[in-house]
């Protein structure tokens, strides 16, 4: 059932380094109809620290969904997906991973790390918005997502 226009809004963790793909999915979901925050950091260390609420972070919301580079500085996002899929706290969190990679092994290993969802990324906004609508249309419209 889709979410109700009233509802608080989905909190989304944007784990990504490029600042040219950052913009890119800001502008994406603009577009997208259903209430939204979007948090973002830009490295692996900051997202556990993150989603641990630690440190700077120990006020930032929990999110209902992580959308996951997998090519990070300090800790890749093959690391994150591990050590959030090892954490009874965090494993619950939908992890979609979205990686300029379409080689079989980096899909093959996302999903072996139990990713919900891998997407390749988009090269232009266009493309983005597309796949923005196709996360807000199943992981927010339809997907009903655990309580943060």
């Amino acid at each position: 059932m889709p979410r109700l226009d009233s509802s608080p809004p989905v909190e989304i963790l944007l784990v990504e380094d490029n600042a040219g793909d950052i913009r890119l999915m800001r502008e994406a979901l603009k577009e997208c109809h259903l209430p939204r925050r979007l948090s973002v950091v830009r490295d692996g260390e900051q997202a556990l620290a993150f989603l641990n609420q630690s440190g700077a972070y120990r006020q930032c919301p929990r999110p209902a969904l992580i959308l996951l580079d997998f090519n990070l500085p300090r800790k890749n996002g093959r690391e994150v997906l591990a050590a959030i899929k090892k954490d009874e706290h965090l494993r619950g969190i939908p992890v979609i991973v979205l990686s300029s990679s379409i080689q079989p092994t980096d899909i093959a290993r996302a999903y072996g790390l139990h990713a919900n969802c891998f997407i390749p990324k988009a090269s232009s906004l266009d493309q983005l918005a597309i796949i923005g609508r196709q996360i807000e249309a199943f992981w927010l419209g339809t997907a009903a997502l655990p309580a943060v």
